[in-house]
């Protein structure tokens, strides 16, 4: 049997460098679940910042942060441009270290630690401003849905694919001001509706899983959550489309500056987040997806998702940390 070694060494590498990712995101959220209803939600994303950047310091890639936390002048978030990594391939990397900073200051469910990694090049390179989005999970014909159509037909298109009817569905919005067309045009037509106050990332992915019984997202909120939740539908199959929504002219100059140059189109879910991907993220407080961290006097459990588009694995990690060799995460 001939084996060629190049491509054996790099599957072993991807497949450990998911696990590294998941150390990153534990890490995180170990940080930020000290912080878990407290109510400063600064603390606790500094929190679990430090801790990332710190974890980040042992990943063998030579990183580039391309969906962040701000501009450079933003430090010491992880901002976008920023390199992380011990040296290894270059690697873009779209980092959210605590998503749901409300949720965890009050204790509320779906705060995330969150990473999407893929090769140089293949994530949209976006400014930390608006998108509009719509996503759907596994198992549906191509294009079911479409940003441009009316609320109406792409509830009736995803009810004809599941076949069931609209008022079978439920769609997943942010509870915002914004949505308030949205939400009377879904009720009109009988559909189903859970609104959520933070956490639009949580909200994507539970399209994907039967038992959260979301069919569906709509709505407006951050690119970086955009460019994130696309690198996981990516990794299991689900359809995703955005479109970046730019509140002045700086920035629709800062878009182009980062290589977009037409501030209204429509980004497919491979626009966003083509090539290998890999997501990883912890829970930090319980959730659809993922449970949050359990905390004792000598240590924490973690619980975590690891997914890769390559191989279309999603595995469920449980890990067991001592406070004795990661004082960080007590204090």
């Amino acid at each position: 049997m001939i084996i060629n070694k190049h491509l054996a060494t790099e599957h072993v590498s991807d497949r450990n460098l998911a696990l590294e990712l998941v150390r990153v995101t534990e890490s995180a959220a170990l940080a930020a679940s000290r912080w878990m209803g407290l109510g400063n939600k600064n603390e606790a994303d500094g929190a679990a910042v430090t801790a990332m950047r710190r974890a980040f310091d042992t990943v063998e890639i030579s990183g580039t942060v391309v969906i962040g936390e701000g501009e450079m002048d933003e430090a010491p978030m992880l901002y976008i441009g920023e390199k992380v990594g011990c040296g290894g391939p270059e690697m873009d990397i779209a980092v959210d270290p605590l998503e749901g900073t409300n949720l965890c200051a009050k204790g509320g469910p779906n705060a995330l630690a969150v990473i999407a990694l893929a090769e140089h090049g293949n994530f949209l390179h976006a400014p930390d401003i608006y998108m509009d989005k719509i996503a759907v999970g596994v198992g549906l014909p191509a294009e079911i849905v479409d940003l441009d159509a009316s609320v109406e037909e792409n509830m009736r298109n995803l009810a004809r694919a599941k076949k069931c009817e609209v008022s079978d569905l439920v769609a997943c919005l942010m509870d915002r001001d914004r949505h308030s067309e949205k939400i009377a045009r879904l009720r009109d037509i009988g559909a189903r509706i859970m609104l959520i106050s933070d956490g639009d990332v949580a909200g994507v992915i539970a399209t994907t899983q039967p038992e959260s019984g979301v069919d569906i997202l709509f709505g407006i909120g951050g690119a970086p959550e955009g460019v994130l939740t696309a690198a996981a539908l990516r990794c299991v199959g689900g359809q995703m489309q955005g479109r970046l929504l730019f509140e002045n002219a700086d920035q629709i100059a800062r878009a182009r500056d980062m290589g977009i140059t037409d501030p209204h189109r429509k980004f497919d879910i491979l626009e966003m987040a083509k090539g290998d991907v890999i997501f990883a993220a912890t829970g930090v407080t319980d959730g659809a997806m993922l449970r949050g961290v359990r905390r004792s006097g000598l240590g924490a459990v973690t619980y975590s998702v690891v997914m890769r588009s390559k191989s279309g694995t999603v595995r469920y990690i449980e890990a067991r940390h001592t406070y004795a060799t990661k004082p960080w995460a007590e204090n």
